[in-house]
């Protein structure tokens, strides 16, 4: 009876210690995991970053684009999806090229729309882009390589797409584009590098 009870103990401390071993081993085996999360998750952040910047570089550089093309995207792993408008199909086509090409790109989802071709809007356009690059607070945009400002145009509804420095400039833009004759409405999608102080 004592002998069955001490191969009991022995068996109840024996299974301790392996218990607490197998405790400390998962402990590490999820501090180990964690890390190994930690790691991928830090390579993808890093992968999305490298290819955001060439990404953004890619669309930059297409010719064709002026300040009548909005370009933008989304980086998500190795997918990257274009969005936007542009008015001419080859923008939409070249810049799905560019980036299939770019090491990491597994998949684009391009989304970018082609706005309709209308002699009307070519006209809002023209006046639109004048009438905003013509307020001296403006007019420094108009001169930049890549043009900060994008005037959207999709049956006679102007979409002012971009960033600018101040609440005030956003608002002169706002207020010079509404008051192109024949545009329907504007939207001021215009972020802001230097928001108002509360």
């Amino acid at each position: 009876m004592k002998k069955a009870l001490h191969l009991s103990f022995t068996y109840g401390s024996g299974f301790m210690v392996l218990a607490a071993m197998v405790l400390a081993l998962g402990t590490t085996g999820q501090a180990f995991a964690s890390a190994v999360d930690q790691t991928a998750v830090s390579a993808d952040t890093r992968l999305e970053q490298r290819l955001s910047g060439e990404v953004r570089h890619e669309l930059a550089m297409i010719p064709q684009v002026t300040i009548f093309d909005n370009l933008a995207y989304r980086v998500d792993g190795n997918t990257v999806t274009l969005v936007g408008q542009v008015r001419d199909a080859i923008i939409k086509d070249s810049a799905e090229k560019r980036i299939k090409h770019l090491e990491g790109v597994e998949r684009v989802d391009n989304q970018i729309e082609i706005l309709p071709a209308s002699f009307n809007d070519d006209r809002i356009r023209r006046q639109v882009a004048r009438a905003v690059f013509n307020d001296p607070r403006l007019s420094a945009y108009a001169i930049q390589s890549v043009a900060p400002i994008r005037i959207i145009v999709k049956h006679g509804h102007v979409n002012l797409e971009g960033v600018v420095r101040t609440e005030t400039e956003k608002d002169d833009a706002f207020i010079r584009a509404n008051g192109v004759p024949g545009v329907f409405s504007v939207q001021n999608n215009l972020q802001v590098e230097q928001p108002k102080k509360g």
